[in-house]
């Protein structure tokens, strides 16, 4: 059988569905405490967070820690895309139940550091996420690429090239397994 990214993505979303929920518990706890070793001593940095769904890493805990000295950037859908908001409360369910701060008519020219949920990774180290696009459109319209940091529950990668010209490609990947890739 061939891998294209569609497979891979089913197979990488099957097994982070599969998950158990003191895994789960488990996977946040150990990547938050690479998040913030990793990023603790930056300060006065713009840093792009997500904000987690069920089935993402839930990396409150360092959006919270980080937002002391930071400035926090939640998505904010807007069409095929998203634009980027200052993280703050409260926040309301949206589209797909993704929660967002409100709108916010800020432009934010750049960010330093971004920090994205992904379903996959190929040998090229570029995102699969779910097949929205939406952080492949948000980055294409940057002018200066952030440090992109991908945060992945276990490591679903493949050495292949599966991915397309245009998808998101990372710095570093973040996983609750001991080793992480790094470009």
């Amino acid at each position: 059988m061939i891998l294209t990214k569609n497979t891979f993505r089913k197979k990488c979303l099957q097994k982070m569905n599969n998950r158990l929920q003191n895994s789960f518990v488990y996977e946040s706890k150990v990547i938050n405490k690479k998040i913030l070793k990793i990023l603790n001593n930056v300060k006065g940095k713009n840093i792009l967070f997500y904000y987690p769904m069920k089935t993402e890493v839930d990396i409150r805990k360092s959006l919270l820690h980080l937002r002391k000295n930071n400035n926090i950037f939640l998505p904010f859908m807007e069409n095929e895309s998203f634009k980027i908001v200052t993280f703050r409360l409260p926040l309301q369910k949206k589209k797909f139940g993704i929660y967002e701060a409100g709108n916010s008519l800020r432009k934010i020219k750049k960010i330093d550091i971004a920090i994205v949920p992904v379903v996959g990774v190929d040998g090229n180290l570029q995102r699969i996420g779910f097949g929205k696009g939406m952080y492949d459109r948000y980055f294409e319209k940057l002018n200066t690429k952030p440090y992109t940091i991908f945060i992945q529950p276990r490591t679903c990668f493949t050495k292949k090239l599966v991915c397309d010209h245009y998808d998101v490609k990372g710095d570093l990947l973040i996983t609750a397994d001991k080793r992480d890739i790094k470009i």
